[in-house]
């Protein structure tokens, strides 16, 4: 069985997707980065082929995308994170029967707003990569000053029964003080959290101003699996905004499918 493989490497997350020549998923293994990208990415790629008993010589072509795509000698070819996400939402969008027009992505060091064409190819997109608020590094900065696991962070914020606490930092730094503030002065968790999050979202509304995002939202990336966060952000964008089962994965199913594309024209990038 000839398949195809993706594999985004993230800051924190390196993230695998193995499709079929359908351009069906097989599978996906999600690990952490750590320190040494390119042996990780092989251990995670290995691990994945194993438990789907595939041998590396049945995969046709691999393409790699991400902050660290360059590392992966292995790869047949790599493109950018924004043209792989593109690709992965809108395959993940035929699961909700919808055609996916904006993304909102939110990974560990950056926060991205993508607006497709009619064709689902990029038309334009945002992107805030300068500073930690608004990205997955600024969520675990909060879950560490309030001793809350951050998987958690949702559901103190959706638990929580009071107005969201308001944070008025834009710098993630001048925030992590007022967060440490907003405690010592008696508001519950569940409030800053909720305030957080909302910070968070408006931060994205600005990116989805400049762009010009349109309805059928796509959320993904490791943020999307905060659901509070995800309350905060069809506040703030005032729409509905659909959630994959997996958003962590779509960028790497996007680089799986341009593999399986690349593959059947022939080409090697």
């Amino acid at each position: 069985m000839r398949s195809f493989c993706g594999i985004d490497i993230g800051s924190c997350t390196i993230k695998v997707v193995l499709v079929d020549e359908e351009g069906e998923m097989i599978g996906c293994r999600i690990s952490p980065s750590g320190s040494q990208f390119y042996r990780n990415a092989h251990d995670a790629l290995s691990l994945l082929l194993k438990e789907h008993g595939i041998g590396i010589n049945e995969i046709s072509h691999t393409t790699s995308t991400g902050y660290g795509r360059r590392l992966f000698k292995e790869a047949n070819d790599c493109i950018s994170e924004i043209t792989a996400n593109a690709i992965g939402a809108r395959k993940t969008g035929e699961s909700f029967g919808v055609c996916v027009k904006s993304i909102v992505n939110i990974g560990g060091q950056d926060s991205k707003v993508i607006l497709l064409d009619c064709n689902g190819g990029v038309k334009d997109f945002g992107m805030n990569d300068k500073c930690a608020a608004g990205t997955g590094s600024f969520l675990e900065m909060t879950a560490r000053s309030m001793n809350v696991d951050l998987n958690d962070l949702g559901k103190w914020h959706l638990d929580s029964s009071k107005a969201p606490a308001t944070i008025n930092s834009t710098c993630s730094v001048f925030a992590a003080s007022e967060i440490v503030s907003l405690l010592a002065g008696g508001y519950e968790k569940g409030e800053i959290i909720a305030g957080v999050h909302g910070s968070v979202a408006r931060r994205i509304a600005h990116l989805a101003e400049r762009v010009g995002i349109e309805d059928r939202v796509l959320f993904d990336g490791g943020g999307a699996m905060n659901a509070g966060l995800k309350s905060a952000l069809e506040v703030e964008l005032m729409r509905e905004v659909f959630v994959p089962e997996t958003p962590q994965i779509t960028t790497a199913l996007g680089a799986a499918l341009h593999a399986r594309e690349v593959d059947s024209r022939g080409l090697q990038g």
